[in-house]
């Protein structure tokens, strides 16, 4: 089968084409034809950073975490999928899993399922990691109906399916923005843009909750953001991360009582660890989505397999809105 591997790791590291003997599928796995696969963040830091990340895998790597396709075969045990079968997930491109940059991938059945039906390859490829991160920080978070929620990034790949997942679940959405295409993205989602580039967390919180705070903040913008999002939260209030790689002063959220949810949605692959609980997440999530809950906002470029270096660049430029997605 075609791949595109790295034979390095670093910032000028290159994908390049090789021909790798097709996997076969073991028990617990299906052989998936993939048709699609999308750009994460973290993708690009493994890329980049190599070995100096716990979770990239030996070189010559095949990367992509994120893909849809169609299941070419499965191996013993498994029971839910069938050859013919079109189903998505994330389940490889990280320590020992191979990844989705190639014409076959096997994938642990637990991580997958079947892709919504309303969807193109293209588009379910972009839903994954990031869907699945949405869902498990609203739901440690406890987000139900009529809680005012906030946030951060409410255009990003984890950020805009959050706001329309709140939404979904009934609670009034509030996300910082900022740039007219982003405030209409925000505002047909149904939820209210705020823009931090002109507005204290002061003045927000003020105009939008009358001073008491959001019951949940979602923060996926991280890092020394978390104070905004402590300062924005209600007392007794949930804030939900993905990026809390940072040292922080938790004084403010000490006295206001908060609860902190750290997402780090690569545990269940990298550790074994509850993997059915992301493969129920993907079924659930494709059940809202034929419902008409969620739409996945992808960049409007499109890359092809042997493209995979432009479309990695193009996500680290900041310019892409929604998700970036290689089609294989």
């Amino acid at each position: 089968m075609k791949a595109m591997v790295l034979n390095q790791y670093g910032p000028e590291a290159a994908f390049e084409q090789a021909e790798m003997a097709a996997p076969s599928a073991q028990p617990g796995q299906v052989i998936v034809r993939v048709a699609a696969t999308s750009i994460n963040t973290v993708d690009t830091m493994i890329r980049q950073m190599g070995k100096d990340l716990p979770l990239s895998p030996e070189l010559p790597a095949v990367l992509g975490m994120d893909f849809a396709g169609t299941v070419e075969s499965v191996g013993e045990g498994v029971t839910g999928f069938a050859p013919g079968d079109e189903v998505y997930g994330c389940a490889g491109g990280l320590a020992d899993l191979q990844g989705a940059l190639a014409e076959l991938m096997p994938a642990d059945a637990r991580l997958i399922a079947h892709k919504p039906r309303s969807l193109s390859m293209r588009e379910a490829a972009a839903l994954p990691l990031v869907g699945i991160t949405a869902v498990e920080g609203l739901q440690r978070a406890g987000v139900k109906a009529g809680q005012k929620v906030l946030v951060h990034g409410g255009t990003g790949g984890v950020g805009h399916l959050a706001v329309q997942l709140a939404r979904h679940f009934g609670a009034e959405v509030f996300s910082t923005a900022t740039g007219e295409k982003a405030f209409s993205i925000v505002e047909g989602y149904g939820a209210t843009p705020i823009d931090y580039r002109t507005e204290s967390v002061t003045d927000y919180v003020a105009a939008h909750t009358a001073g008491a705070g959001f019951d949940v903040v979602f923060d996926t913008v991280g890092g020394a953001n978390m104070i905004n999002s402590f300062e924005a939260a209600a007392l007794n209030g949930h804030v939900s991360t993905t990026v809390a790689l940072v040292e922080l002063d938790l004084t403010t959220a000490h006295f206001k009582g908060l609860s902190i949810h750290v997402v780090f949605m690569l545990i269940p692959m990298l550790h074994n660890h509850h993997r059915e609980a992301h493969g129920k997440i993907l079924a659930e999530l494709a059940h809202i989505v034929d419902q008409g809950g969620v739409k996945p906002l992808l960049d409007e470029h499109r890359f092809s397999l042997s493209e995979v270096g432009k479309a990695h660049d193009r996500l680290t430029s900041g310019q892409a809105i929604g998700k970036v997605v290689v089609e294989v």
